[in-house]
């Protein structure tokens, strides 16, 4: 029987397929696999995730030798799309619809790496997890989901600016800030690559305000939102 080489129409482990030149090997358990859950983030998830992918097969390039988007490419993807999400925050239907068409070119660009990186892991979760991406298991489910965030405190940073300090945990891709004052309406603090450094900006002096995280990534997508915090900003 020939041996067959991957497409999207077969499964990661399908017997006979070859990965990076190498057959899959019988007598070897296949544990685990990319979770898809990035698919699912926000867009303000996605793009510290991305950031995370490009950083881990950069760094762990000797491993990662064949890969199927260049990380140039990948890089211009992701650049394209913040700077679309950027511009369609306020912007106009137009913008929101150059954010959603540059959302499903990187979306692309990581589902390509993510079946690359599947194959060159034969199913180790510490390979996987080199290339920024997270493993699940394939018999038993989601690896380490995320639990609730906790807001350690809230810090005067700068004038304008309050820095959220954040109980860390594993798996985290990217933290999800909302802010209101006075019980109004929620609004978007931004997002941020890990929760070492949470820094809101563009907040008024002398103003109260709640804030609220939430943790992307784990094999959940994202987390419950943290219990409220205020403060006066100076």
């Amino acid at each position: 029987m020939n041996q067959a080489t991957w497409n999207s129409g077969q499964t990661w482990n399908q017997s006979g397929l070859v990965w990076s030149g190498k057959t899959t090997t019988t007598g070897i358990k296949m544990n685990s696999h990319v979770s898809q859950a990035y698919k699912r983030y926000k867009d303000a998830g996605l793009i510290p995730f991305a950031q995370g992918v490009h950083d881990g097969l950069e760094a762990n390039a000797t491993v990662f030798t064949e890969l199927p988007v260049t990380l140039v490419a990948l890089l211009a993807a992701l650049t394209d799309f913040t700077a679309k999400y950027n511009a369609a925050i306020k912007g106009s239907e137009a913008q929101t619809q150059a954010r959603i068409n540059a959302r499903t070119v990187l979306l692309e660009n990581l589902a390509k790496l993510g079946a690359y990186v599947e194959g060159v892991a034969q199913g180790s979760a510490d390979t996987i997890r080199l290339a920024g991406f997270q493993a699940i298991t394939h018999e038993h489910g989601p690896q380490v989901p995320l639990v609730k965030p906790s807001i350690i405190a809230a810090l005067n940073y700068a004038s304008g600016k309050i820095q959220l300090r954040l109980q860390a945990q594993p798996n985290v891709h990217g933290v999800k800030v909302q802010y209101r004052s006075a019980g109004g309406a929620w609004q978007d603090g931004g997002g941020f690559p890990s929760t070492k450094l949470v820094i809101v900006s563009g907040l008024t002096p002398g103003v109260l305000y709640d804030f609220r995280v939430q943790y992307l990534g784990g094999s959940d997508g994202a987390s419950d939102w943290s219990d409220i915090t205020s403060h006066i900003c100076t």
